[in-house]
């Protein structure tokens, strides 16, 4: 699993914990300019503090590879904070579980001039972040821990949805190989697109567009329900099933988790939350999508490969249902009411 550390000039993602943090002031210079190193399309929400007085601004998209500006005119601030989020197709992305800083968000563009004036359920988690000076300016860089360049994020970012849509493009490492360019090479030629299609601005565009869809490659979720689902799946490796969530399926979406390899077996289970997170009651038990294997989840992100007494190493036990996917070009699990 990645660790995270922000760096001054550089915020690096996880998925549990930020271990570094650095103290910023920043000089009134050039516009802000936000750098997307990872393999993740962003949407990026950025406050500035100046005498104590926190503002924020978002959405701002970033690609893999993209580098935007985010504040027009010379950045003043004495503290500069970020909170990003991904698309829910790419399930169980890594972002930091927390930030230092609690400021106001919407849907939708917002600019909130009093970001610490609102009620805690319209608040985010932000985490600081110095900026670097480049010829661009002062210059944030998202990064994961693989510490890609513009062109290998971009290219790191095409291959993870790519093999999400159901074309082997592993590993997720931004070289460019024999498989990586047979994988797009075959994406194209299925939509009919022409060959340079790949370097278009809207090519994320696309490429998510295809993930989102179940039809034709790999394995989904799709939720039918009027409830937030939360899944959890299992693959075989090296021998044991390993467990991991959970993924985001909102109502009337699909999501594609990101498997390696060619599984022949998969485990699914899913339980509807509400909109406070808490789990849907169905009867006696649980509003819940699953079958007669049982292994262990938890509560937040995990990864399990330990399946036995799971209540007595303080997890969940959940019942998971078996998916036979070998030999098939598409598999579709659908959460129904």
């Amino acid at each position: 699993m990645p660790r995270l550390a922000i760096r001054c000039g550089m915020i690096r993602w996880a998925i549990f914990s930020i271990v570094g943090l650095c103290a910023t002031v920043v000089a009134a210079h050039a516009e802000l300019t936000l750098c997307n190193r990872t393999s993740y399309r962003m949407d990026v929400g950025v406050g500035l503090e100046k005498r104590a007085t926190v503002a924020t601004r978002g959405w701002f998209r970033v690609d893999p590879g993209q580098c935007r500006p985010v504040v027009d005119g010379a950045l003043d601030a004495d503290m500069v904070y970020l909170h990003a989020r991904t698309p829910p197709v790419y399930g169980s992305a890594p972002l930091p579980a927390s930030g230092n800083a609690e400021f106001c968000i919407r849907d939708g563009d917002f600019e909130i001039g009093n970001a610490r004036g609102c009620p805690v359920s319209q608040q985010a988690r932000f985490s600081p972040a110095r900026p670097s000076e480049t010829p661009k300016g002062p210059t944030v860089n998202l990064a994961e821990e693989a510490d890609y360049d513009d062109a290998q994020a971009r290219l790191a970012g095409i291959q993870r949805l790519l093999t999400i849509a159901g074309y082997d493009a592993n590993p997720i490492d931004g070289v460019q190989g024999a498989k990586t360019q047979a994988a797009l090479t075959k994406f194209l030629a299925d939509r009919k697109l022409a060959a340079d299609a790949a370097t278009a601005a809207n090519f994320f565009d696309t490429l998510l567009e295809a993930a989102r869809n179940p039809q034709g490659h790999g394995f989904s979720w799709c939720n039918d329900t009027s409830y937030t689902v939360m899944a959890s799946l299992g693959i075989v490796e090296m021998g044991a099933i390993v467990t991991r969530g959970w993924y985001r399926v909102n109502a009337g979406a699909c999501v594609r988790p990101d498997l390696r390899g060619h599984p022949l077996k998969l485990y699914s289970y899913g339980e509807a939350v509400d909109g406070n997170g808490r789990t849907v009651k169905k009867g006696d038990g649980t509003l819940s999508w699953g079958g007669a294997v049982a292994l262990c989840t938890r509560d937040g992100k995990f990864e399990l490969s330990d399946h036995k007494d799971c209540a007595a190493r303080g997890l969940n036990s959940a019942g998971f249902a078996a998916i036979d996917v070998g030999g098939q070009p598409a598999a579709t699990v659908r959460f129904k009411e």
